[in-house]
């Protein structure tokens, strides 16, 4: 995968994690919410979490000074 690929990845993950959060507030607002629905949500936006700091550790390298 080249920079750019990482690059572009990297800002479809971000959207889809700012959509993930979008949707458990959603869901924690109305009151309604599935628990179980909620807890595979926050499970999916955990692993792209995970997904988006791996990329990002590859892209900026650590400087050791």
């Amino acid at each position: 995968m080249t920079e750019e690929e990482m690059r572009k990845r990297l800002e479809i993950l971000k959207i889809e994690h700012r959509d993930l959060d979008a949707a458990i507030d959603a869901l924690l607002a109305s009151g309604s919410g599935d628990q179980m629905q909620i807890a595979r949500l926050k499970k999916r936006k955990l692993k792209l979490k995970d997904q988006i700091s791996q990329i990002e550790d590859y892209l900026i390298p650590d400087i050791i000074a």
